[in-house]
C-alpha cells in the first residue's frame, strides 16, 4: 500500500502509533509489527512523495528506539577484543543487495534464536548505487526488520568499502577526499556508526619502500578518520576500519601492515591530534570478492592463507590494540573454510554474494522475474562483459546489478515467497554464525557497547501535516 500523502500516512497508522514532532508513542505493538512496519517500510523505499519517505523513515527511527533499538558502534566491543578480553569469536557482516527487508529479517531471526548480538548488517559504497538505497533508507529497512522481528538491543550498521578511486586521486586528490566525505557524512547522519575507509586502491607496489608504496592509503585512511571523529554524533565513537590489500590482489604481509600502521599513526597525531584510530584491518590472503566465475558459472576452488589472518592479527591486538584483521569476500568459500576464522582471531567477515545467490537461485524465486532480471542485464550491462566471457559468466557477474532496477517487483512478491527465501537463507546464516562462533554472544556484546539514543529531527514534511 502506497500512502496518498503525509496525512493519509498518519491516518493508516493512527491505530498502532501515535505521533508528535516530538517523537512517536507505540499504541499498539502487535498491530505495529503485523502489519504498519510493513507498510512504513514499503513506503519508505517505493514511494515517489519524499515527504512520505521521510516521515516513514523518522517514524521508523521513532519506533525503534521506543523498542530499546538503537543503531549502534561496535567499537566498544573490538576495543575488547583488542585487549584480549575474550577470543575465538568472528563478527560476521552481511552486504544485503536486494530484497532487504526480507533479508535483514533473517538474518535478525537467525540471531535472536541463536541468542547473537555481535553481527553487522553492512553495505558497500558501490552497492549504495546499482542497489538504489542511499544510506538512511538502508539503516531504516534494518530498524524495520528489527521492530517486525520483536528485536531489542544495538544494531551495528556498516558502511563497507567506502572507497576511493586511484585514477580520480591522481587527477584531484582534494576532490575525491571530499567526495569520500561527502558519503560518510551522509552515511553517519543516516545511522551508520561502523564505517570501513578503503583507500587501498591508492598504494603503489612499484614505489621502493614499503612505507612509500602504503604512503598514500595511510595518509587518506588518517584524514578520513579525523573527518570522521569531527562529524560523529555525541556520545558515539564510530568504528573505522582501514584496508591495506585490495581484495582479488596480493596477500598483504605483516611488514606491510607494520608500514601502514606507522605511517597512520604519525598522521593521525597530525591530522586529528591524537584521535583515536582505527579498530581493524581489511587484508588481503586470497579472495576475491563474488568468488573467481568458472565459464560454466560454478566457483573455482581458491586457496586462503590462514596464516596470514592469525599473523597479522596478532600484530593487530598486541602492538596497536585493534581487534584484528578482516577477511571479504567470503560467502562463495566452501563450508569447511568457516571455522578457521575464529582459530585464527580474525574479527570480522564479510558476506555478500553467496546469499545473493541464495535469492537468485531459490526453487521459489519466481523464474519469469528471473529471466527479465537477465534479459535486462543482457541489454542494459553488456559493457561489463569481458572477451570471452561466458553467459553463465556474465550473468553471475553482472546480477547484484539488478536488485536496483527491479527493487519494486523484489519488494511486491508474494508474501509466501518471500518468506520461503527468507527461510533459505536463515539455514545459511545459522551455519555461518556457529562456525564463526557467533552465537551466545549477547551477554559479552551487551557488556561493551551501551546503548545511546540519538534522536532524529522530525522532518518538515511531517511537522506541516501534524
Amino acid at each position: 500500500m502506497l500512502y496518498r500523502d503525509v496525512k493519509d500516512l498518519l491516518e493508516k497508522t493512527s491505530s498502532a502509533i501515535r505521533v508528535s514532532k516530538e517523537g512517536v508513542t507505540i499504541e499498539d505493538k502487535a498491530r505495529l509489527k503485523a502489519k504498519v512496519i510493513d507498510e512504513l517500510v514499503y513506503n519508505l523505499c517505493l514511494n515517489e512523495n519524499q515527504a512520505v519517505k521521510d516521515a516513514s523513515r523518522w517514524i521508523i527511527w521513532g519506533a525503534a528506539a521506543e523498542l530499546g533499538i538503537y543503531p549502534s558502534s561496535i567499537q566498544g566491543l573490538y576495543e575488547a577484543k583488542g585487549k584480549d578480553k575474550y577470543s575465538q569469536i568472528t563478527v560476521p557482516a552481511v552486504n544485503i543487495r536486494g530484497l532487504t527487508y526480507d533479508v535483514a529479517r533473517a538474518l535478525i531471526r537467525t540471531a535472536m534464536k541463536l541468542k547473537s548480538l555481535n553481527f553487522v548488517f553492512e553495505i558497500a559504497r558501490s552497492e549504495i548505487g546499482y542497489t538504489f538505497q542511499r544510506p538512511a533508507e538502508y539503516a531504516a529497512i534494518c530498524l524495520g526488520a528489527a521492530i517486525k522481528e520483536g528485536f531489542s538491543g544495538p544494531l551495528f550498521i556498516l558502511g563497507d568499502h567506502f572507497q576511493l578511486k586511484a585514477k580520480n586521486y591522481a587527477a584531484d586528490a582534494a576532490k575525491e577526499i571530499d567526495s569520500a566525505k561527502e558519503l560518510i557524512r551522509e552515511a553517519i547522519e543516516g545511522g551508520f556508526y561502523n564505517i570501513d575507509i578503503d583507500s587501498s586502491t591508492l598504494v603503489d607496489l612499484d614505489k621502493k619502500t614499503l612505507n612509500e608504496q602504503q604512503w598514500n592509503n595511510y595518509d587518506v585512511t588518517a584524514k578520513l578518520t579525523s573527518f570522521i571523529r569531527e562529524i560523529q554524533p555525541k556520545d558515539i565513537t564510530v568504528s573505522v576500519g582501514g584496508e591495506i590489500g585490495e581484495v582479488g590482489g596480493k596477500n598483504t604481509t605483516p611488514e606491510e601492515f607494520r608500514a601502514f600502521m606507522e605511517g597512520y599513526k604519525k598522521e593521525l597525531n597530525k591530522n586529528g591530534k591524537g584521535s583515536k584510530g582505527i579498530s581493524k584491518i581489511s587484508i588481503q590472503t586470497g579472495t576475491a570478492h563474488g568468488g573467481v566465475v568458472l565459464p560454466d558459472g560454478s566457483i573455482a576452488k581458491v586457496s586462503l592463507d590462514f596464516d596470514v589472518l592469525r599473523k597479522v592479527s596478532e600484530i593487530a591486538r598486541h602492538e596497536y590494540g585493534l581487534a584484528g584483521t578482516v577477511q571479504h569476500g567470503a560467502s562463495t568459500l566452501p563450508d569447511d573454510a568457516f571455522h578457521h576464522f575464529p582459530q585464527t582471531e580474525t574479527a570480522e567477515v564479510h558476506l555478500a554474494t553467496g546469499f545473493q545467490n541464495i535469492v537468485y537461485e531459490s526453487r521459489y524465486f519466481p523464474r519469469d522475474l528471473r529471466d527479465k532480471i537477465y534479459a535486462w542485464l543482457k541489454e542494459n550491462c553488456s559493457a561489463d562483459r569481458k572477451e570471452g566471457m561466458s553467459d553463465e559468466q556474465f550473468i553471475y557477474k553482472t546480477r547484484k546489478k539488478g536488485f536496483g532496477p527491479f527493487k519494486k517487483e523484489l519488494m511486491s512478491l508474494p508474501e509466501d515467497v518471500r518468506n520461503n527465501i527468507g527461510k533459505e537463507l536463515e539455514e545459511k546464516f545459522t551455519f555461518i554464525f556457529q562456525k564463526l562462533n557467533a552465537a551466545d554472544t549477547e551477554a559479552l556484546t551487551r557488556r561493551y557497547v551501551k546503548p545511546v539514543t540519538i534522536k532524529k529531527a522530525c522532518p518538515e514534511g511531517l511537522i506541516k501535516a501534524l
